[in-house]
């Protein structure tokens, strides 16, 4: 594999072409990734992370993802490990916030009433290697309004799963105004959890799924409150999050 450094990940978004045309524009379904850009990050971070739960952030190859990476971002625990920072961010992204997202916060981008459930989520990935999938939508600097698609994928830094986050931000398209407005506010409006080692299990994707109103996610804001808490599904062990629940189980 050719191996290809961080810092050669934001030059290469400047000499590709992202096709991300959604295959299916129903926002609130979350039974599938919808963008193209998340389906080939998911498919390539599944691919290289082997019989492991998660790769190694130094084996990710951007030649590899190509079609992907202006819409590709890599996050980072802060020193503190309070919170998850840009370390690189696409090209498309940084269009979408009309700024340079390095060293800014993740959690930050979201609405107040939003950030414990993205907390949370950031949580299961790094902690349970699980697979996040959100459907936002923004709001312009001018109050239009756009819908994406994002994913949080877990990446080994150092053997540790709790430093880094692969993932990707994709609008549903691409109006006049984008990149000239930016995305001044963002609310959930679909979740899921998604286990790759469950795939192709009976239980895979039942009661792992949850749309969100837009207008009162106040049921996602209160996903702290059992973080982890015991239960069972379909008689198998399980741990709930809110209205999710995960069946345990999975690779280390």
């Amino acid at each position: 594999m050719v191996q290809v450094g961080e810092a050669n990940l934001k030059s290469l978004n400047e000499l590709i072409v992202d096709e991300t045309a959604p295959d299916n524009l129903n926002a609130g379904n979350m039974t599938d990734m919808q963008m193209q850009s998340t389906q080939r990050l998911y498919n390539y971070w599944n691919e290289l992370r082997g019989t492991r739960s998660a790769p190694e952030r130094r084996d990710v190859d951007p030649t590899k993802i190509r079609n992907a990476l202006a819409n590709t971002f890599i996050l980072e625990a802060s020193p503190d490990h309070d919170t998850f920072n840009f370390r690189l961010a696409g090209s498309h992204i940084c269009s979408t916030y009309c700024r340079e997202l390095k060293n800014r916060s993740f959690i930050d981008l979201w609405h107040r009433r939003d950030k414990d459930a993205i907390e949370t989520l950031i949580k299961a990935v790094t902690d349970d290697h699980a697979a996040a999938l959100v459907t936002f939508n923004g709001t312009s600097q001018h109050n239009a309004q756009l819908t994406f698609e994002t994913i949080l994928l877990p990446l080994r830094h150092n053997g540790s799963t709790n430093k880094r986050i692969i993932g990707s931000i994709t609008a549903f398209e691409e109006p006049l105004w984008f990149g000239t407005q930016p995305i001044m506010e963002q609310r959930i409006t679909g979740l899921r959890l998604i286990w790759p080692d469950d795939q192709k299990s009976e239980f895979s994707g039942r009661d792992l799924s949850t749309d969100v109103d837009f207008h009162d996610s106040e049921d996602v804001i209160d996903i702290r409150s059992n973080y982890g808490q015991s239960s069972t599904v379909f008689g198998l062990s399980a741990r709930r999050y809110a209205h999710l629940s995960v069946i345990d189980g999975g690779k280390r």
